[in-house]
């Protein structure tokens, strides 16, 4: 007898092979059978025709600390996400010694590059652990939905080694490294899936400073590399970087990838237009070097990088302005009874803010011309006759107006968006030809980070109801495609191959979906993390039921109550049936 037998479904299994009409057993956890199925079951769903899919791999999240007091992750399980990877880009809580001043430098710099609440982590994270070997087994031991799998940070390693002299990025000692790399074979040993590190200017702390490791030097990241390679190789190397010296900086990528027999995962993104011959020609490096046996991933977004600006979140357009600024402190129902009045109104629009030199918040507080309405339903590609500027235009009222009253809407709650890197052709354009490259991965979801300007949890829903079913402003994915690309492929690049396909013997995660009525909700900024921390929540309508291990995790929209998720430690082989 099955377990479980999901009956008269529409099977999309993942590994981009047609839709097809059948059943789906599962036993112990695993996939029974596909296809035609016979016999009894304890629990038998009849799907209807409803779309099935095995469930999101999530390759780019930080969780590190939620994942400590969250079972679903959320807003990972209310988007299907049955899988996700946390400890990238460099940052993470593990090592740290036990002492109160070395938690709070590791909680800044998540706050300060990740804008995760630092008040939800500090109330929110136990600390019962100093050695990653011993994070890991905090993680294990909090009863959870879905499934997690950490990387080791660099930033909390540097940390941990060098004091003062890793947050101030000096120099390592070679010294320093044998230590650094002693922690991180630890780690790999213990179960991490790989270690990550952070070379971009994008990520500072308050002070204005580059965390702990963006300027680390090749013998630093080769010695790690060399560690990784000492234990076979199994785990991944992960990285973003703002490539301003890109043959330079993919040298010795290659260089390690090779000498270690590693896999090195990096982020790949674009600021502009200009930029997009840098990125076909790391394409091309990446072919070239696969020739060589480097194993080198780009890992791409779906959205561009994106800004949600509201009322409740982090920044908005008014943010700067005086008469703004008291309002800031208050409560959302406090301050939309301010912002209502009209006074209030036309005071801070009456404000000529002076710019501030800066074009990235020079946008966003007057670039119109880049500043969209995101909508409800949402919108990721409005068209250039979207824009604030051209609407405030057509409806003759100057541009802060608009975006004023639009911020008004949905009591108070709307959203103003704004693609800051990858929009400059005005479309997905760019983000379909980086998915559609055989090289590249589906990543940057960022989930559970930039709590208050950011939901890119939900992109694996719009993979599916955008990209496959309702993009009409150019080429769409066969919806075979749009889930593959985030449960086989993504599962692979990170080592997972247990799960990702509907196939016998594989971990039964799975999504169940109503597949004409899938949709997303728009964001809106709410107050639930630890010490009534902010963040921004998108959910979606459409989601059925999602399935964990064989155990249902999400019915319609609801928590369960199951925790069969687990730790996953290490790379995980195909099953043996």
């Amino acid at each position: 007898m099955y377990d479980l037998l999901i009956k008269n479904a529409r099977i999309v299994d993942g590994t981009g092979a047609p839709a097809f009409d059948g059943d789906l057993a599962i036993s112990q956890g695993r996939i029974a059978a596909v296809g035609n199925v016979d016999g009894d079951a304890t629990q038998v769903i009849d799907a209807q025709g409803r779309l099935l899919t095995p469930g999101w791999v999530d390759v780019h999240s930080h969780m590190d600390g939620q994942a400590t007091w969250d079972p679903l992750c959320s807003p990972a399980a209310n988007h299907g996400i049955t899988t996700l990877i946390m400890g990238n880009c460099g940052v993470g809580f593990a090592p740290c010694e036990p002492t109160d001043e070395a938690h709070d430098r590791l909680i800044a710099v998540m706050e300060d590059v990740e804008d995760i609440p630092g008040s939800a982590l500090h109330e929110g994270v136990k600390w019962n652990w100093e050695s990653f070997p011993e994070y890991l087994d905090a993680v294990e031991a909090f009863p959870r939905a879905i499934d997690v799998g950490a990387q080791v940070p660099h930033c909390a390693v540097r940390t941990y080694v060098m004091g003062d002299r890793g947050t101030k990025n000096e120099k390592a000692t070679p010294d320093d490294i044998a230590k650094m790399a002693e922690i991180v074979k630890q780690g790999v040993s213990a179960g991490a899936i790989g270690f990550t590190t952070s070379r971009t200017e994008l990520h500072t702390t308050r002070e204005d400073q580059a965390m702990p490791g963006t300027y680390a030097d090749e013998d630093e990241l080769l010695g790690i590399g060399k560690a990784i390679g000492e234990l076979g190789g199994e785990a991944i190397f992960g990285l973003v970087s703002d490539f301003n010296n890109w043959q330079q900086e993919m040298d010795w990528m290659k260089r390690l990838s090779i000498d270690n027999n590693c896999q090195i995962n990096f982020v790949l993104f674009f600021r502009e237009e200009a930029d997009w011959p840098r990125v076909q020609a790391q394409l091309n490096y990446v072919r070239e070097a696969a020739k060589e046996g480097a194993q080198l991933i780009p890992h791409v977004g779906a959205r561009p990088v994106n800004l949600l600006l509201s009322w409740d979140g982090t920044i908005n357009p008014f943010s700067f302005h005086s008469n703004y600024a008291p309002l800031s402190i208050l409560s959302h129902d406090e301050r939309l009874t301010e912002l209502r009045k009209p006074e209030v109104r036309a005071a801070i629009l009456a404000e000529d803010l002076p710019l501030m030199g800066d074009e990235f918040m020079d946008t966003i507080i007057g670039g119109y011309d880049k500043l969209y309405e995101l909508g409800t339903p949402p919108n990721y590609e409005p068209g250039p006759e979207d824009r604030i500027a051209a609407r405030a235009a057509k409806a003759g009222v100057p541009p802060q107006e608009l975006c004023y009253d639009l911020m008004m809407e949905r009591a108070g709650k709307n959203v103003i968006y704004f693609p800051c890197f990858g929009y400059g052709a005005n479309d997905l354009s760019r983000q379909v030809e980086l998915l559609e490259d055989e090289t590249t991965v589906l990543s940057l979801a960022d989930t559970g980070a930039h709590c208050g300007v950011l939901c890119d949890a939900s992109v694996p829903t719009q993979m599916i109801s955008y990209y496959a079913r309702d993009r009409d402003r150019g080429h769409r994915f066969s919806l075979e495609q749009s889930v593959k690309m985030q449960t086989m492929d993504t599962a692979r690049c990170v080592g997972l191959e247990d799960r990702g396909t509907l196939e016998v013997g594989m971990k039964a995660d799975l999504n169940l979906i109503d597949y004409d009525n899938l949709q997303l909700e728009a964001p809106e900024i709410i107050f639930d993390l630890p010490a009534g921390g902010r963040r921004m929540y998108q959910g979606a309508t459409g989601y059925a039921a999602t399935i964990v291990s064989g155990e249902i995790i999400m019915q319609d929209g609801e928590y369960t109550g199951a925790v069969p998720g687990k730790l996953i430690r290490g790379a995980q082989a195909v099953p043996v049936n």
